[in-house]
């Protein structure tokens, strides 16, 4: 039984002694369900659940039905699961919004990893900011297929304007977890700059998103 166990093996204790970032997957997981199902306790099944969807990434990323097909799980548990993580990026929405130079902003790049790594499919969205880079909107702009996503240069440059945006942060993810810039990726960003620099709008970076890894453009000297 769960409660046999040690103070700091049972993962409420050992998160209230050593903090959350000591646990592992399956003790957040099982903090989460905070029950087992009979013959299982909480963290077997956590366990369980890991294996059959393959990360927590999976967990987050699995439809109602086929959530709700596990045994252990149900509808209330889905909710709770997507209110979790809306919350998580509502919170680092808030800290990006603090008036921070976001540059080289951490709070950056863990809200563009909240949005973009549970996506499926090539995605391609902007942050556009103020004079003082302080965030306006957030907003998906381009939906791909698994490893593709058409950018229009000018739908970029007319939603700048539309948001009166004095520079922007581009970002798109690649699903196959592969935190690197493609040849492709470069091309598109030149012509994002050009294109931008005609109606003064700076780009300040453009993120790549690869599971929990953020590739950056900046940092890479590939904005030149």
């Amino acid at each position: 039984m769960l409660k046999d166990w040690p103070d700091l093996e049972r993962p409420r204790e050992k998160l209230l002694h050593l903090g959350a970032e000591s646990l592992t997957d399956a003790e957040l997981l099982a903090i989460f369900l905070r029950t087992g199902v009979k013959g299982c306790h909480v963290v077997e099944l956590a366990q369980q659940l890991l294996k059959n969807f393959g990360s927590i990434s999976g967990i987050y990323r699995a439809e109602h039905d086929e959530f709700c097909q596990q045994h252990g799980l149900g509808s209330a548990k889905f909710v709770q699961l997507q209110a979790c993580l809306e919350m998580s990026k509502r919170y680092l929405a808030e800290q990006m919004k603090n008036g921070q130079e976001l540059l080289s902003s951490q709070a950056t790049r863990d809200y563009l990893i909240a949005e973009l790594r549970h996506e499926t499919r090539e995605v391609f969205a902007v942050l556009y900011l103020n004079n003082q880079h302080q965030v306006l909107k957030f907003e998906r702009l381009f939906f791909g297929t698994v490893d593709a996503a058409a950018v229009y240069p000018r739908i970029v440059v007319e939603q700048a304007i539309k948001h009166h945006a004095a520079a922007v942060i581009l970002s798109h993810n690649h699903p196959s977890g592969l935190a690197e810039a493609s040849i492709a990726d470069k091309q598109i960003t030149q012509r994002l700059i050009q294109a931008l620099n005609l109606v003064d709008i700076r780009v300040l970076d453009h993120m790549i998103v690869a599971g929990g890894h953020c590739y950056s453009f900046a940092e890479h000297g590939d904005l030149a």
